[in-house]
């Protein structure tokens, strides 16, 4: 199996969600990730499953019923996405999505990719720089992955 040849410097982050949300972005589905803060980074980011399961979600129906039959991996790297905006919804607007909660910043994400198997790493608040060893493990599964 022969690996992506990736660029040099600087052009990916990681983000760290918890459970379920994080299956929710992996599904497609939930293409709003909630922050209380704004990002400044924009472009290809590993997904990466928080070791925290936010077990009231559990209960939401939207969340259930997209999770339904999914395995809740946590403490890995499960996909990778391009996070291509950060916006709040103008006061008085409707939400953007119905993922959307109010007063929250809005990581927009697209161009979801599962990894086949997770990649056991640690994750932090905020956007992180992934080590290469890591960068290595995750896209030896994504051979035609290409930035």
């Amino acid at each position: 199996m022969s690996t992506a040849t990736l660029p040099e410097g600087d052009w990916i982050r990681g983000i760290s969600i918890k459970q379920p949300h994080a299956t929710c972005v992996l599904t497609g589905d939930k293409t709003i990730e909630n922050r209380p803060k704004p990002w400044s980074w924009r472009g290809w980011t590993l997904l990466h499953a928080g070791k925290r399961i936010d077990r009231p979600a559990l209960r939401v129906p939207l969340v259930a019923r997209t999770i339904r039959d999914r395995e809740l991996t946590t403490g890995a790297v499960i996909g990778v996405a391009r996070l291509v905006d950060c916006h709040q919804d103008p006061d008085g607007s409707p939400p953007c999505s119905e993922w959307a909660q109010s007063e929250a910043w809005h990581l927009v994400v697209q161009d979801v990719q599962v990894l086949p198997l997770p990649v056991a790493a640690s994750g932090q608040l905020g956007p992180w720089k992934p080590t290469p060893d890591l960068l290595a493990q995750v896209f030896q599964q994504l051979p035609d992955f290409r930035p």
